[in-house]
């Protein structure tokens, strides 16, 4: 496993993350899904966020993201489907006709933390550990 690292952090934050087209409209094929899968690309590497993996089907996209501590989950989809809506709706007027009201992306979205160790292992790690600084209670031993 690499982690990323801040000027102050060191850090594995991972999310997979699902949005979708407003109505479910299948749009994001042929021009349009390549166009939206580049800027998408720019608002990430704009605010530091690693995309390891992502997929686009016609009606929705999903992304695997490494996001750095001091930007929001909800502040970075909010950039990338913001920016991306308004891009794509000046580039291509057949959208504009679809999406009169300057909404490209549906409300809302999932997001599902990813991680490589469970939940289990972290509670035993940090037992381990309460019972490894128990025991070097910095006691004065005698010489």
């Amino acid at each position: 496993m690499e982690y990323r690292k801040g000027s102050h952090s060191i850090y594995d934050l991972k999310y997979h993350v699902v949005f979708c087209t407003k109505y479910r409209y299948r749009i994001l094929t042929g021009e349009v899904a390549l166009r939206t899968r580049e800027v998408i690309r720019e608002i990430c590497a704009a605010n530091f966020v690693d995309i390891i993996s992502g997929s686009m089907s016609p009606d929705h996209v999903h992304l695997l993201l490494s996001v750095p501590p001091n930007i929001s989950l909800s502040k970075i989809i909010q950039y990338i489907k913001g920016k991306s809506s308004r891009k794509l709706l000046q580039e291509y007027e057949s959208l504009r006709k679809k999406y009169w009201g300057q909404h490209f992306w549906a409300r809302g979205y999932f997001a599902v933390t990813v991680g490589n160790v469970n939940a289990e292992e972290i509670q035993k790690y940090i037992e381990e550990q309460e019972l490894h600084h128990k025991q070097n209670d910095f006691k004065i031993s005698e010489f």
